[in-house]
């Protein structure tokens, strides 16, 4: 039976906007995708964006007048910024990882962090096939040579893929997209985490490192850039890889000691590797990678069978647009709903929209994590007939979404003004 026009749209959600009506503003850096850009714009935002990334100078200077900015992996949110961030609502990472941005001081400031974990998932876990063929057959170097003007056709030293070994550290939405392409290839594929994790196909876990490293014809990194994972592969474990071994790392840049690579690689013991992401990086295209960004720069250029790319994992048309539709739909979802869900570092929060035939508005509360905040709060609400509430925490942080029905215009400030006064108000938001 098919819905008459009406019946379809008999809870269409309201719009909710700002009591004060402030135009929102959003800063967008590092080239983000023009369907992002084209869906703030969309929701009536104001966007100034911009290819390029900022220094922190740059963002002390500019951010204090925007409500909200989206940037990718370049761009660092320092507590310098977030502190001259005065307006700052919300903050989108366009991309997999969030340890450009100091998540603790932007949650103490009320500022939640939204990233896309899996959108680029697929666009790495190609990449590192490639990587792989090509280092096994060397034609990164030969295609060198052939720029040159050089025929150097040799078999010496160049493999088939199938039927060597794969080994994967981190075997998570990446990592394990890339076991499936690899068993594709007639890989076999070995893997070691933190967690026991259900193998896709005929992937096996290793209990260790070090078992993965010794059986390993190829090692590729995919973790994240925390204090136990800097530099995870350094002069032992590369020591403890097959001679003639391979190393490829399109994780983090600190993940690797690349001196202690360049030492392997040097001696033999590596024929190759693969690097995508470094410990410095340059901060716009065109910039110089040298010795000055990071003192082994022009030695590691310098040797043989090295695919060096500029961080270029997620870099495709499809994973780009993936990651716009999610982030941006994150932010604007809090914008203009107050939810949190899929934030990195706040307390996921979400109430079922309001609808347009309720008059009502919508509290968004977030606070310090302290024993008498609600009473405090509900306190202020008892006139009203609040018709929803939720509140959760997340370590020191906390986050109340309310619904309230049958707020006068005259009282909607002075609810605002009452709750942002409490003992523990990091930021109230009211919409309406």
């Amino acid at each position: 039976m098919s819905l008459s026009p009406v019946a379809s749209t008999v809870r269409i959600p309201k719009v909710l906007h700002p009591v004060d009506n402030e135009h929102l503003k959003l800063l967008l850096l590092e080239n983000i995708s023009q369907g992002a850009v084209k869906a703030f714009e969309a929701q009536g935002f104001h966007v100034d964006h911009s290819t390029k990334a900022m220094s922190e100078d740059e963002l002390v200077e500019k951010i204090g007048s925007y409500h909200a900015i989206g940037i990718r992996s370049k761009t660092r949110i320092t507590e310098r910024v977030i502190k001259a961030a005065t307006k700052l609502l919300v903050i989108g990472c366009f991309c997999i990882g969030t340890n450009q941005v100091d998540l603790i001081t932007a949650a103490k400031a009320g500022i939640p962090v939204f990233n896309s974990p899996f959108s680029n998932s697929r666009s790495v876990a190609e990449l590192v096939i490639s990587e792989v063929i090509a280092l096994s057959r060397q034609y990164f170097q030969r295609a060198f040579e052939m720029r040159q003007g050089i025929w150097n056709k040799q078999s010496k030293g160049c493999w088939e893929v199938r039927g060597k070994t794969l080994g994967i550290v981190g075997y998570g939405h990446i990592g394990s997209q890339l076991s499936v392409l690899a068993e594709a290839l007639g890989m076999r594929v070995l893997f070691c985490d933190v967690i026991s994790i259900m193998p896709l196909g005929s992937a096996r876990q290793v209990d260790t490192m070090e078992a993965l490293l010794n059986e390993s014809d190829f090692v590729t990194l995919h973790v994240p850039e925390l204090p136990e994972t800097m530099n995870m592969i350094s002069t032992e474990q590369l020591s403890a890889m097959k001679k003639g071994a391979y190393l490829l790392n399109n994780a983090r840049g600190k993940v690797v000691d690349i001196p202690a690579l360049i030492e392997a690689l040097q001696s033999g013991h590596l024929a190759g590797c693969a690097i995508d992401v470094y410990p410095a990086e340059p901060g716009s295209n065109g910039a110089p990678f040298d010795d000055q960004l990071n003192s082994w720069s022009s030695t590691l250029r310098s040797l043989p069978n090295v695919i060096l790319t500029p961080h270029i994992g997620g870099s495709t048309e499809e994973a780009q647009r993936m990651i716009g539709e999610e982030v941006s739909a994150a932010l604007t979802r809090y914008l203009t709903y107050g939810s949190t869900v899929g934030s990195v570092n706040f307390p996921e929060v979400d109430l079922r929209p309001i609808t347009a035939e309720q008059q009502g508005i919508r509290l968004c509360h977030v606070h310090n994590n302290i024993p008498g905040v609600l009473r405090q709060v509900n306190e202020i609400l008892s006139p009203y007939n609040v018709e929803k509430q939720y509140s959760d925490s997340k370590g020191d942080t906390a986050y109340l979404m309310a619904d309230i029905a049958d707020v006068s215009p005259t009282d909607v400030n002075r609810l605002r003004e009452l709750i942002s006064q409490t003992s523990a108000n990091i930021l109230t938001r009211l919409l309406v």
